[in-house]
């Protein structure tokens, strides 16, 4: 009688996680349009869409380095028809640096699958004269103070990226934060800033027209996807490694069948060669995980690399 009950009341979600979807699906993003994490949305989102029959609308929740659309989501039913874009800072960075988050990693959130890796890129203002990181370095501490870097914003991985590079160049350079990657972009372009670390997609276009300077990848080694910019150890600065990857959650813990459907669909897409060509054209290189449990411990040692960093680095709130 009682394995009877079980099934009974298993029954509603077995029928659920076979349905789904039946509805449109949220891909909320902690970030305006037109940076790298939105564009990946709307890349992964049209994919998704076509894939599983329903609509993907992106939720752009800007703010805080992605903390307050974290929250959203985490509030959000646990159904599979909200999901989020975000880095491992999840498990580790986003902790450490805001003392009140009201969401819990592991709890509030299921992982389904790693989408991307992709490195940063630094990039300088045309008219400075800088073509390489030792030249930029070597200005930057003849003039301690004059040379500023602009970002997407505070504690996001640019802002990272920039300031693990002011502690192992041993520069002297001010952080200014913008609210999302283009508008950081642009006052490098304009010389209201001198220097930025960003995603490929803001920047790529710029420096292919020559209006930006490219001087290295923040990886050790060349990107695949940016094969024409060198990597840090090429461009003369060998210890900075830094990378990153964007991964996908639905909100809460929907039935294991549901995530499952995702993670499926999830790694079709990303094989589909027009997909990678898109992501790659961005920076981007598709790098799905081997199963849901995978992606997370893989995302909760990124996390704690992110909070080291964070404490090497001195990067905090301002």
């Amino acid at each position: 009688m009682k394995r009877i009950l079980a099934v009974l009341l298993l029954f509603p979600w077995f029928v659920f996680a076979q349905s789904y979807p039946t509805k449109p699906i949220h891909l909320v993003v902690g970030y305006p349009p037109g940076g790298a994490m939105d564009i990946l949305a709307r890349l992964i989102g049209d994919e998704l869409s076509q894939e599983l029959g329903k609509p993907v609308i992106i939720d752009n929740r800007p703010g805080a380095a992605g903390t307050i659309a974290a929250d959203a989501v985490a509030k959000s039913p646990a159904d599979g028809y909200t999901l989020f874009i975000t880095t491992a800072g999840l498990h580790g960075s986003d902790a450490l640096l805001y003392k009140n988050l009201k969401y819990d990693a592991e709890r509030d959130f299921s992982p389904i699958t790693r989408l991307v890796e992709l490195p940063m890129i630094l990039a300088v203002n045309k008219d400075l004269g800088i073509r390489t990181v030792p030249e930029l370095i070597a200005r930057a501490r003849a003039q301690p103070g004059k040379f500023n870097y602009a970002s997407s914003g505070n504690v996001g991985s640019p802002h990272l990226a920039g300031g693990l590079f002011v502690r192992m160049a041993g520069v002297s350079m001010e952080h200014v934060p913008f609210k999302g990657g283009a508008p950081a972009v642009q006052s490098v372009i304009a010389g209201d800033t001198q220097l930025t670390f960003a995603t490929a997609p803001s920047v790529v276009s710029f420096i292919e027209s020559g209006r930006l300077v490219g001087l290295a990848v923040t990886s050790r080694k060349r990107s695949a996807a940016l094969p024409s910019i060198p990597g840090m150890e090429e461009a003369g600065l060998a210890d900075y490694d830094l990378s990153f990857a964007y991964g996908l959650y639905a909100a809460g813990k929907p039935p294991a069948a549901v995530i499952e459907r995702l993670f499926q669909a999830s790694l079709k897409v990303l094989s589909r060669p027009a997909l990678k060509e898109k992501l790659a054209r961005q920076g981007m290189e598709a790098a799905p995980s081997a199963s849901p449990a995978e992606f997370l411990a893989t995302a909760k040692r990124g996390g704690a690399q992110l909070a080291q960093l964070v404490r090497e680095s001195g990067v905090k709130l301002e």
